[in-house]
């Protein structure tokens, strides 16, 4: 049994602290909302009134959303943190944050394990998420057992935990390529008159048999958007990270730059807070617009009323 602390208890968060809890370990746990909180304290958790609490013991765990959200929960702790402690990141992070934050650790006496997942909140429920680890050997091998816990598998990356968030971010890019491409295709197949499911039941369970494939397959085919496993708005937020960092080693991702640009679509449709497999009505809305952009110009000769030509009596 392990002294752990966990700070950021949102949809996996919450999930991941329960499997802490469940395997005996002593976990304390912060977030900014109670309601996640208050849920695990009956599971036997033990809530603590800040995040300065959470950052002791054996090892601290941190599940937070963003760089931003990073920077202010987890920069004012650092200078009193106790020597030693291993704080284990999963969130998804931009690399150059994840660079600094290796060294600032270092520079306090404190461990620093980048350990991003892949998988969708019922994975994290069930303990078999994807987990890709980097950091000081000794320390990763202090928290494998913890590990161990909330994963089907770790895959270690190196001593330079930034290498873990750049594997994270190329499969968040390639996720959303994969949906994507499912929507692009669901679009074009359904104007031959192929219905989306009809489609892909063929190739998520023939051809593209990932369960990435298979589980967003079905969301687009179900039109099922709601509730988000993974927030398109979070996606969008990873894309942005991956050509930050693309940018920072000059290599150019043109498909990054078409999955940003029907993220974007998305957004500016008001479907950021559902789930990533809602990229299929941005496919089918541009194949709409196509269709209208095309009969227009009909419509206006059958009228007599063809742009550039004058009516004469």
């Amino acid at each position: 049994m392990m002294d752990i602390g966990f700070i950021g208890l949102g949809t996996m968060g919450s999930r991941i602290a329960e499997s802490l809890i469940k395997a005996g370990n002593h976990v304390r746990v912060w977030n900014r909302s109670h309601a996640p909180v208050d849920a695990l304290a009956r599971l036997g958790a033990r809530p603590v009134a800040t995040a300065r609490e959470a950052f002791s013991g054996d090892a601290v765990f941190s599940m937070l959303a963003d760089d931003a959200a990073v920077h202010a929960v987890i920069d004012p702790l650092l200078d009193s943190a106790p020597k030693g402690i291993v704080h284990v990141n999963m969130a998804t992070i931009s690399v150059s944050l994840a660079r600094d934050l290796a060294a600032r650790h270092r520079d306090r006496g404190l461990f620093y394990v980048a350990a991003p997942v892949f998988g969708r909140p019922e994975l994290a429920a069930a303990a078999k998420l994807t987990i890709v680890v980097a950091g000081d050997p000794g320390a990763v091998a202090r928290i494998e057992p913890l590990l161990a816990v909330i994963g089907q598998r770790s895959w270690p990356m190196g001593v330079q935990p930034e290498r873990a968030n750049v594997v994270k971010l190329a499969g968040n890019f390639m996720l959303g390529a994969a949906v994507e491409g499912m929507a692009e295709a669901s679009a074009f197949a359904s104007r031959h008159g192929i219905a989306p499911a009809e489609l892909l039941d063929v190739l998520t369970n023939g051809v593209f048999t990932a369960p990435s494939y298979q589980i967003y397959g079905a969301a687009i085919a179900q039109e099922r958007y709601e509730p988000p496993g993974f927030r398109l708005a979070l996606t969008l937020k990873d894309l942005r990270l991956a050509l930050a960092a693309a940018e920072e080693v000059s290599v150019p991702m043109p498909l990054a730059d078409v999955v940003h640009e029907s993220l974007l679509d998305a957004v500016a449709h008001g479907d950021g807070e559902r789930d990533l497999a809602v990229l299929a009505k941005v496919s089918m809305r541009r194949a709409e617009a196509e269709d209208a952009s095309v009969m227009s110009p009909i419509s206006e000769r059958r009228e007599g009323t063809q742009p550039g030509l004058e009516q004469h009596a």
